[in-house]
């Protein structure tokens, strides 16, 4: 069986040195690079299953590279930078990673946030769930993983598809932010309003005919979230 394999993408040496020792310790496979140019060639030739991310690098920082990642692929991506600040948070979730944790960072949370990551993209046992959700304007197919627009297919990346799935299946239903979060991220992001509310967000506006008065899925304040099943 393919060991899991880890793209480690950091401009300092020491960095590199201790997260493959680490990680390398707890059963991975790991290899490295030093900026977002040498990453990408690693990308294709060493064919990763999930990238822990700097922003801050040369030739080609994070960001960049995330950008241009997140054009043909879902490869999960957990950024690891000192730049703490919101609207880097934001802007990296925004961009398509799946995760965010801030240096100086603790590894073995690290490592917990990795194993999180991949039982989200773990292919998913037969559930309970309906074949399709229909409104006036959306449609899901759940055999297919599908997702059709006005018409039109759209593409979802791998945590778009497991938050709208959780909203579908529950459709008309109140999902508490803690119950969505815990479902979708595991029960260490159950307190993690960010990462929810950034997701919502990219799921509303490839989803709904306005995001800025969103009519599919709905927010309760202070409370949580609900897809609207009036024409489902």
């Amino acid at each position: 069986m393919k060991q899991f394999r880890i793209l480690v993408v950091d401009d300092e040496e020491r960095i590199l040195h201790f997260l493959r020792s680490k990680l390398r310790a707890s059963g991975y496979d790991v290899i490295v690079a030093s900026d977002g140019a040498e990453a990408l060639e690693k990308l294709y030739t060493e064919n990763p299953d999930l990238i822990v991310l700097d922003l801050l690098m040369p030739r080609m920082d994070g960001f960049e590279f995330l950008h241009e990642v997140r054009t043909y692929s879902a490869l999960p991506v957990i950024i690891l930078s000192a730049r703490d600040a919101d609207t880097d948070k934001i802007k990296g979730l925004r961009l398509g990673a799946d995760d965010y944790l801030p240096k100086p960072f603790n590894p073995d949370e690290l490592v917990a946030r990795i194993e999180a990551v991949r039982r989200r993209t773990r292919p998913a046992p037969a559930e309970k769930s309906r074949d399709l959700f229909t409104t006036d304007r959306l449609t899901i197919d759940f055999r297919r993983r599908s997702v059709v627009v006005d018409g039109e297919e759209t593409h979802l990346t791998q945590m778009e598809w497991l938050l709208l799935s959780e909203l579908a299946n529950n459709a008309g239903r109140l999902m508490l932010y803690e119950e969505l979060l815990t479902r979708v991220w595991g029960a260490e992001y159950r307190n993690d309003m960010q990462i929810l509310r950034t997701w919502v967000s990219r799921l509303r506006y490839k989803l709904e005919e306005d995001p800025r008065e969103p009519r599919l899925i709905r927010t309760i304040p202070k409370a949580g979230y609900i897809l609207d099943a009036a024409s489902s």
